[in-house]
C-alpha cells in the first residue's frame, strides 16, 4: 500500500518523483521491475510536462519542490465525453418516473417549464465544478433541441458558462435533435447552419432509436453536418432491441454520403442483445469507418431492461472488449447525473470507468483501460494517435495517492489534481459562488 504523502510544502511541484504511469502512456522500450512499468520522475516546468524519466535513472535532487508520490497511480486529465448538464440535478424535485428510457423522457420533457435562466445556470455550474474537482479538463454535453427552429434556452447558457469556464475545462456542446424534422433537407440545413454560427466547440447530435427510425432524416443530417463542417455526435442504439440498426446503418453509409468529419456514437447498447455474428459484422464494419464509440454504463445498467419490481437480466453496456480489439477508439462517459435517466453519478469519469470494469470485467484497469478516460484526441477530427505521450503537454495531471495500479480504480476517491503544474483545491465546494476557486 502505498504510504499517505506528507502535506507538500508547495503547491507548484517542480518535480513528481516515483509515479506510476499506465503502460498505454509509456514507450515501449520503458523498462520493467518485477513484470509491471518502473517507476516515472515527472519533471516541471511552466505549466508543462517537460521530461518523463524511468526511475532509478531518473532519481534527480530531493527538496521542497519535488512530491515524492512512491508509486502512486498517475493518469492525465481526464475527459468527459458524454455529459447532459441541461438536466442534470433534477432527479430530487421529480416524482415517480416510468422505467426506462423513454419513461425518463418523459418526466424530462414535464420538467421543462422550471428551466429558467437561473435554474439552468446554478445546475450546469455545479455540473462544472463537480468534473473540474474530479480531475476533467474537456468536457462535452448534449443539449436538448428538439425544436429546430427555436435555439434551447440550456444552448445559450452553456454558451456563456464555456466562455466564463474557459481557463479552466475546454466544453463543448452538441445539439440533440430529434431526427424526424431534419428529413427536411431545408430544416436539417438551417439547423446546422446554425450551431456552426457559434463556432469551435459547437457539434450537431442526434437520437438515433429504433421508435423513431428514420435512414432518411440521417442521411440529411449527415449531408448538413457536411455542408456546414461539423463533427456528429450521436445517442445510437440506447436500447436492448436486437433489431435496431442506427450503428449498422451508419458505418455502412459514411462513406456512401461522402462524410468527412467525425461521428462519436454514444450507447449502442443493442450490440450486447444481437447475435453475435451481426454484433461483430457491425463492429468490423466501424473499425472501418471514422466513427468513436461512447460508453455509458452508469446510466444503461440502471435504464436497460428496468421494471418496477424485477431484477434486470440484461447489462446495458455495448460490446466494450470486442471494440477495443478491433481498434475502434472506445471513450467510457458519466452520462446523466442525478435526473430521470439516472438518479446517481458525480460528474467524475472514474466512477464511470469502474462501473464498467465491474460490469464489463475488465482485467488491469490501469495500465490499459485508463486510456478510455484520458484521450481526448479520440473526440478530434483527425485520426487519433496511436502513442500520446506526456512530454510538451500541459502538466493537468491526476494523482491516486491511496490507490493501487493492480486494484484501480478502488480507493480512487482521494486525490490531487494538478492544473498546470499547479495544485487546485479540490475539497472546497463553489459550485453555488459562481466561480471556481482557482
Amino acid at each position: 500500500m502505498n504510504p499517505q504523502p506528507p502535506a507538500p510544502d508547495t503547491d507548484t511541484p517542480a518535480a513528481l518523483h516515483g509515479a506510476r504511469l499506465p503502460r498505454w502512456l509509456l514507450p515501449a522500450d520503458w523498462p520493467t521491475h518485477e513484470g509491471r512499468p518502473a517507476l516515472a520522475r515527472l519533471e516541471l516546468a511552466d505549466g508543462r510536462i517537460a521530461r518523463v524519466r524511468p526511475l532509478p535513472t531518473a532519481e534527480g535532487p530531493a527538496g521542497q519542490a519535488r512530491w515524492d508520490l512512491h508509486g502512486a497511480p498517475v493518469l492525465p486529465g481526464f475527459v468527459e465525453a458524454h455529459a447532459h448538464l441541461d438536466k442534470a440535478f433534477i432527479g430530487p424535485r421529480l416524482g415517480a418516473v416510468r422505467p426506462g428510457l423513454l419513461g425518463a423522457i418523459e418526466a424530462v420533457i414535464a420538467d421543462r417549464e422550471r428551466w429558467t435562466r437561473e435554474d439552468l445556470r446554478a445546475r450546469m455550474r455545479r455540473g462544472l465544478h463537480w468534473a473540474w474537482q474530479a480531475g476533467t479538463t474537456r468536457l462535452r454535453t448534449h443539449i436538448d433541441w428538439w425544436d429546430p427552429q427555436a435555439t434551447p434556452l440550456a444552448w445559450e447558457v452553456m454558451g456563456e458558462l464555456a466562455h466564463e469556464w474557459r481557463d479552466r475545462l475546454a466544453i463543448e456542446r452538441v445539439a440533440l435533435v430529434k431526427l424526424g424534422p431534419c428529413e427536411d433537407r431545408a430544416v436539417a440545413q438551417a439547423l446546422a447552419r446554425r450551431i456552426a454560427a457559434d463556432g469551435p466547440g459547437a457539434l450537431l447530435g442526434g437520437f438515433v432509436h429504433s421508435s423513431q427510425w428514420n435512414p432518411g432524416a440521417l442521411r440529411e443530417l449527415l449531408r448538413a453536418a457536411q455542408d456546414a463542417g461539423l463533427d456528429l455526435d450521436l445517442h445510437v442504439d440506447e436500447e436492448l432491441n436486437p433489431d435496431a440498426e442506427g450503428l449498422a446503418w451508419l458505418a455502412r453509409n459514411l462513406r456512401a454520403t461522402r462524410f468527412d468529419g467525425r461521428v462519436v456514437c454514444g450507447h449502442t447498447c443493442a450490440l450486447a442483445a444481437q447475435p453475435e455474428s451481426r454484433a461483430l459484422a457491425t463492429l468490423d464494419a466501424v473499425a472501418r469507418a471514422p466513427i468513436t464509440l461512447v460508453s455509458l454504463p452508469i446510466t444503461n445498467l440502471l435504464l436497460q431492461d428496468a421494471a418496477t419490481g424485477r431484477t434486470p437480466r440484461q447489462r446495458g453496456l455495448t460490446l466494450i472488449k470486442e471494440a477495443r480489439a478491433r481498434g475502434i477508439p472506445l471513450l467510457i462517459g458519466s452520462d446523466n447525473v442525478q435526473d430521470p435517466f439516472c438518479r446517481v453519478g458525480s460528474l467524475d469519469p472514474v466512477e464511470a470507468m469502474q462501473a464498467a470494469v465491474l460490469a464489463g470485467q475488465l482485467d488491469e484497469a490501469f495500465d490499459h483501460w485508463s486510456m478510455a478516460v484520458c484521450r481526448p484526441d479520440w473526440l478530434g477530427r483527425e485520426a487519433p494517435a496511436a502513442a500520446p505521450g506526456l512530454e510538451g503537454r500541459p502538466a493537468d495531471l491526476v494523482i491516486f495517492d491511496r490507490a493501487e495500479a493492480t486494484a484501480w480504480p478502488s480507493r480512487a476517491a482521494p486525490r490531487r489534481v494538478l492544473r498546470g503544474g499547479r495544485a487546485i483545491d479540490t475539497d472546497t465546494d463553489t459550485s453555488d459562488s459562481g466561480t471556481p476557486a482557482r
